[in-house]
């Protein structure tokens, strides 16, 4: 039982914001020879897994805003690894794909993994019931 349910330590909120924020300094010297950051490696994990994908469907699978978004692929079409095109059968909708240096950056990403889990100490039984204990708090919030 907490001594003090307000006490800053004992709330789950507090730990999961100074989580993700030390999740982001693990990962950076891991991405830096990739020339990725996080917020792009997610959204290259998300295109190694299916591609092409609309700027929207993107957006959705990542949690994030398409204006959020959209800054994102431009440096990663600058860097060669993805390409934008509108859609022939309607020009509303961007769409996103990979490039060959795009697709060949995967092979030297899976490394990631692994480096990550020497770096933080644990193993990928531990990661991955890490990952499936998050999932309440990663899911949509309910009204």
């Amino acid at each position: 039982m907490v001594d003090d349910p307000l006490k800053l330590e004992n709330q789950v909120c507090f730990a999961l914001v100074t989580a993700a924020r030390n999740v982001v300094s693990i990962y950076r010297p891991v991405l830096e020879p990739l020339g990725l950051t996080h917020p792009q490696y997610l959204v290259m994990l998300a295109l190694w897994q299916r591609a092409p994908r609309s700027l929207g469907d993107l957006a959705a699978e990542l949690a994030m805003e398409p204006a959020t978004l959209s800054p994102l692929v431009k440096r990663l079409e600058a860097q060669g690894r993805v390409a934008r095109t509108r859609r022939a059968t309607d020009e509303r909708v961007l769409d996103i794909d990979l490039t060959d240096e795009g697709r060949a950056l995967r092979e030297r990403a899976l490394a990631v993994p692994a480096q990550i889990m020497a770096r933080v100490g644990i193993d990928e039984r531990q990661l991955v019931a890490l990952r499936d204990d998050l999932a309440p708090f990663a899911a949509s919030p309910r009204d």
